[in-house]
């Protein structure tokens, strides 16, 4: 493992700085959830998008209430038995835990993006990382979003019940 560097002035030297060392952890859900606890979840915790992943917690892409709502309701399709996989928006940026903190805020001032999806190289979902996380590193200030506290990422587990 790589010892991180400090600089004259005894902070860490950011461009040695890993994605890992400010991630933060991401709420995700299954792709075999329906729409419709996928959509209460997204109500009840007032976001309007999470990511996606399968059994092995890859990440397969995102899903959008507004997306959701106008595929699902809008097609008079049953929010009860349609699964969130049919409607995953695959398009998502995403960066490497091991990749550096400079590579990842290039990355991000690049496709103008203020946060995206850390991931393992086998695309396993790991949190996510945001611009406001970066900069506040990069100038030797604590996180003001608290992504430097670390805990394991956590993974809304929802199950369809087929209804009788």
């Amino acid at each position: 493992m790589e010892q991180i560097k400090h600089n004259h002035s005894g902070r860490a030297n950011f461009e040695a700085r890993t994605v890992k060392d400010i991630t933060k952890p991401a709420e995700s859900i299954l792709n075999k959830v329906c729409v419709k606890e996928a959509l209460d979840e997204m109500q009840a915790r007032a976001i309007d998008s999470l990511p996606v992943i399968d059994q092995r917690g890859e990440l397969l892409g995102t899903v959008s209430q507004n997306k959701m709502n106008r595929e699902v309701g809008g097609f008079g399709h049953d929010p009860k038995t349609e699964l969130v996989e049919a409607h995953i928006d695959k398009n998502n940026p995403y960066c490497f835990e091991d990749q550096t903190v400079a590579a990842a805020e290039q990355m991000m001032l690049n496709t103008k993006i203020g946060e995206v999806f850390v991931v393992t190289r086998e695309k396993l979902l790991v949190g996510t990382i945001n611009i406001e996380s970066i900069v506040a590193q990069k100038h030797g200030r604590k996180d003001p979003l608290g992504a430097s506290e670390r805990s394991a990422p956590r993974s809304i587990t929802l199950r369809f019940a087929p209804q009788s």
